[in-house]
């Protein structure tokens, strides 16, 4: 799999849709930043039409290998929340949407980096059914899975494929969460939020704030066609149903700063913490994962070519 070397240059007009000085400043306090309009329309025609695509079966490639812990819904797990990993690398109509300049510029900006890659990226496919537990996303943060990333400025961009508001079980941020100090690491908080109780989530997500003195003030992302939401590593945010009478559909692009390396992540009993990419991603000199392999981990913009 090869892609072509992306010029990491922004038109005049696409310059003016950055964060502004006191959006990074305002993202550095919150945690979370709604941006300007990043996708035309016809992009997300593309973005829809493709996924469409993806769910009657196309693949590009499929991974070489199936990871530890690979969300990958099918139609045998019926009408439920589909969750798929990886889009990036197995559909090319997808990637090249995701791997637009502009989105990695956006990052750099809130990040205070002068590299964006991708990390990972998952195809959402929320169906309108308020009674179907797996439509409710309990409050988490993503750092949480990421214990074996060297990274503290990882960010998420949510990319809706249609307005996206409170109806349709939006992602809502907890405003500022990104800035507690945590009562004590749990060998769980590496799990899944799938694989965990909902109620043990929302205690956590209680404690942790008693502990910081701090309000759980929860903010709804109401997300324009075209608009992305991104969001600290360390923010703790979640979804509730969908009950507009719609799918919501979206992807969820994770992304990493150039700074981003692998390590090690013992759990108490030693046992190694594995995320998927490192049964993948190729190795470095030392042997370790190389989290900046460009085929799983292409790179979205690089400071310098473009100021």
């Amino acid at each position: 799999m090869s892609h072509p070397q992306p010029d990491f240059k922004l038109t005049e007009d696409e310059k003016a849709l950055l964060p502004t000085d006191e959006e990074v400043r305002d993202y550095a306090e919150h945690g979370w930043y709604l941006s300007r309009k990043l996708f035309t329309d016809d992009e997300i025609d593309m973005l829809t039409a493709a996924s469409d695509r993806f769910y009657a079966g196309h693949r590009d490639r499929t991974l070489p290998v199936r990871p530890p812990r690979l969300a990958y819904w099918t139609p045998g797990d019926g009408d439920v929340q589909r969750h798929h990993d990886y889009v990036h690398y197995e559909d090319d109509r997808i990637a090249a949407i995701l791997r637009k300049p502009l989105i990695g510029a956006v990052a750099a900006r809130l990040a205070q980096a002068e590299e964006i890659r991708v990390f990972q990226a998952t195809l959402i496919y929320k169906p309108p059914r308020p009674d179907e537990a797996s439509n409710v996303v309990p409050w988490h943060f993503d750092k949480h899975y990421w214990a074996t990333c060297s990274s503290q400025r990882m960010l998420t961009a949510f990319v809706p494929f249609h307005d996206c508001g409170d109806e349709m079980g939006t992602i809502t941020m907890i405003d500022g969460s990104h800035r507690w100090r945590e009562t004590g690491g749990r060998d769980s908080a590496t799990r899944h939020f799938a694989e965990r109780d909902r109620c043990e989530l929302e205690a956590m997500l209680e404690e942790n704030a008693r502990h910081n003195g701090a309000e759980v003030l929860k903010v709804p992302m109401r997300i324009p066609r075209g608009h992305v939401s991104f969001h600290h590593c360390r923010t703790y945010h979640g979804s509730g149903a969908n009950v507009s009478g719609w799918p919501r559909r979206a992807i969820s692009l994770h992304l990493q700063d150039g700074a981003n390396t692998y390590v090690r992540h013992e759990l108490s009993d030693g046992s190694e913490v594995v995320y998927n990419h490192d049964v993948l991603v190729r190795r470095t000199a030392d042997g370790r994962p190389d989290y900046a392999d460009p085929v799983f981990c292409p790179t979205l913009w690089a400071a310098g070519s473009d100021g």
